[in-house]
């Protein structure tokens, strides 16, 4: 697991799985997956471990959400990671050479709402990707309202 601070680019903490490209590859590439939070804290740390474990079963992808079972932290309305573009990075990050010609896609592990996730079976991932965008949510807020 890598974790990184704050630095110039913003104010976030990220939480990088570091070997789960290695579980599920197509054509040389496998997936890691990100989450951000506005804090350092260990809970972060093994949300992140315990995705990279239930990839190793399942194969989350793009688009997937994975329910937490409880609130992300204590009195949130977030319960649910979905698995989506790391959109607050740029599209450069999605993509990370590895040796031997392999390639990590880094996918983003965003906190959303159980209403979320529903909307998103309702309709589509791109018309909640939109409400984000249209709400301007704040992508490590565990406690902001849903858009749904």
């Amino acid at each position: 697991m890598l974790v990184a601070g704050p630095g110039p680019r913003g104010s976030r903490w990220t939480y990088v799985t570091a070997g789960c490209w290695a579980l599920w590859t197509r054509a040389g590439a496998g997936t890691e997956f990100l989450l951000t939070a506005a804090v350092r804290d260990q809970r972060f740390v093994d949300l992140a471990a315990r995705v990279a474990h239930y990839h190793a079963s399942y194969a989350l992808d793009l688009v997937h959400s994975v329910p937490l079972g409880r609130p992300l932290v204590p009195g949130a309305s977030c319960d649910h990671l979905l698995v989506t573009l790391p959109h607050p990075y740029g599209p450069a990050l999605e993509h990370c050479p590895l040796p031997a010609a392999r390639t990590a896609r880094l996918l983003w592990l965003l906190p959303v709402t159980g209403a979320e996730i529903a909307f998103r079976r309702a309709t589509s991932h791109e018309a909640l990707e939109e409400r984000f965008g249209a709400e301007v949510i704040d992508p490590t807020d565990p406690f902001r309202r849903s858009v749904a």
